[in-house]
């Protein structure tokens, strides 16, 4: 196993800068990792940086709260495609889950997978918001809704990913859509105890530490 293949480089700040986007492709094409995900603002400029080589371009769509409009989000989610993306990140709706108008939040999430097809969707259920029974019922609808992975945070909520809730959407899906651990991991050592109990990819910032073990992988 290549640990380098599960990472999504992130950078999501609202005050990134095109330098540290610039930066950032530069790091994830030495180190070969699996995508980078950034704003949909970015993805034009990370396209260009990143011709040539197999590292994919995730977009965030609705980020960080969920709340923008279905129309809104496929919209953005298309363009971020049309603009190069290869995968988009997509938050749920959170009120409506909170509302439990599973109805609404299934459709929200079927209608962005229809609109970009074969492009992988990663639903982020933002799990510091959510107790155990509405983990499980997000968990539910994300995979009758066709989604391609569950994503566990945003990074910008009260936390991150943790192992309980990977293990709770993890007995909930089976092996009916993957998950994406994100939110809080910082080195390779809490990344590979993510992959170790069922992730299949993991959602990390640049940091010191991590930038210097990725490139002892390259």
């Amino acid at each position: 196993m290549i640990i380098s293949e599960y990472i999504d480089y992130t950078l999501l700040s609202p005050t990134t800068t095109e330098a540290e986007i610039i930066a950032l492709c530069q790091e994830a094409r030495k180190s070969n990792l699996n995508s980078i995900c950034i704003n949909s603002c970015y993805v034009a400029l990370a396209t260009e940086l990143l011709i040539g080589t197999d590292v994919k371009i995730c977009s965030t769509v609705g980020f960080p709260a969920g709340s923008a409009s279905t129309a809104t989000k496929i919209f953005e989610a298309t363009n971020a495609i049309k603009e190069g993306a290869s995968e988009i990140d997509m938050v749920i709706n959170l009120g409506l889950l909170k509302s439990k108008n599973y109805v609404s939040v299934m459709k929200d999430i079927s209608a962005v997978k229809t609109a970009i097809s074969n492009i992988p969707l990663k639903v982020i259920i933002e799990i510091s918001e959510l107790n155990k029974n509405e983990i499980v019922k997000a968990s539910q609808i994300c995979s009758d809704a066709n989604a391609d992975f569950i994503t566990t945070s945003t990074g910008f909520s009260k936390g991150g990913a943790t192992f309980t809730a990977v293990k709770i959407i993890k007995k909930t899906v089976r092996d009916t859509i993957k998950i994406k651990a994100s939110g809080g991991i910082t080195n390779l050592e809490m990344s590979q105890k993510f992959i170790d109990i069922g992730v299949s990819r993991i959602g990390a910032s640049p940091n010191l530490k991590l930038r210097k073990a990725l490139l002892k992988l390259a």
